[in-house]
């Protein structure tokens, strides 16, 4: 086999690979099964989360459920552009952005205190990794149990400064987030024991 033939058998399997990870699993209330699509040398979900539990305590289930409540595990994922005039697509809401949906900001403090400079919010390992990093910093501010996925969710989507506050106990809405992750963990949960 030639070199060129070589090269391009090399670089079609690595463009396969990477087009796999492109786009959100299918059945992302399986946890095995989202596990199973995403199980590739490049590219494995299953030993990164895993390797974020073992990082910051934070449990496998509360990490991949935090991810499947924010972006449906897309990639790309970004918060709806709002409608000028009611029709006119325009600005998005926040910076809000890939697998975590981190803004910017707290994207650029993570990158700061992790030394992870090189981060992706599109990288699944660099996301779930950021996750983990804020649920940990929760658990420390605010003496959250580390697997208490309510709580920790109550404080991803309302920041820490308006979970201090409370300001999610006037807020039905993020409560209901925060009651749906924490039933998505312990699905997870479940489902993990019988997919390790």
């Amino acid at each position: 086999m030639s070199r060129w033939h070589f090269s391009r058998i090399v670089c079609s399997f690595v463009l396969l690979a990477l087009s796999a990870c492109a786009s959100a699993p299918d059945h992302i209330n399986d946890i095995c099964s989202v596990f199973d699509q995403r199980d590739s040398f490049f590219n494995n979900w299953q030993t990164a989360a895993e390797r974020t539990e073992r990082k910051y305590g934070i449990t496998v289930p509360v990490l991949m459920a935090t991810v499947r409540k924010e972006s449906g595990f897309k990639p790309h994922a970004k918060p709806p552009r709002t409608k000028l005039l009611g029709f006119i697509p325009w600005k998005r809401p926040s910076s809000a952005y890939g697998f975590s949906q981190a803004l910017d900001g707290t994207w650029a403090q993570y990158k700061l205190e992790s030394g992870n400079w090189g981060a992706r919010r599109s990288n699944f390992a660099d996301a779930v990794d950021f996750v983990g990093w804020y649920h940990s910093k929760t658990v420390d501010k605010y003496g959250v149990a580390p697997d208490d996925a309510y709580r920790l969710y109550l404080a991803y989507y309302m920041g820490w400064g308006a979970y201090g506050r409370g300001d999610w106990k006037k807020d039905a809405g993020v409560q209901k987030y925060a009651r749906a992750t924490h039933e998505m963990a312990q699905r997870y949960a479940g489902q993990l024991k019988d997919c390790r």
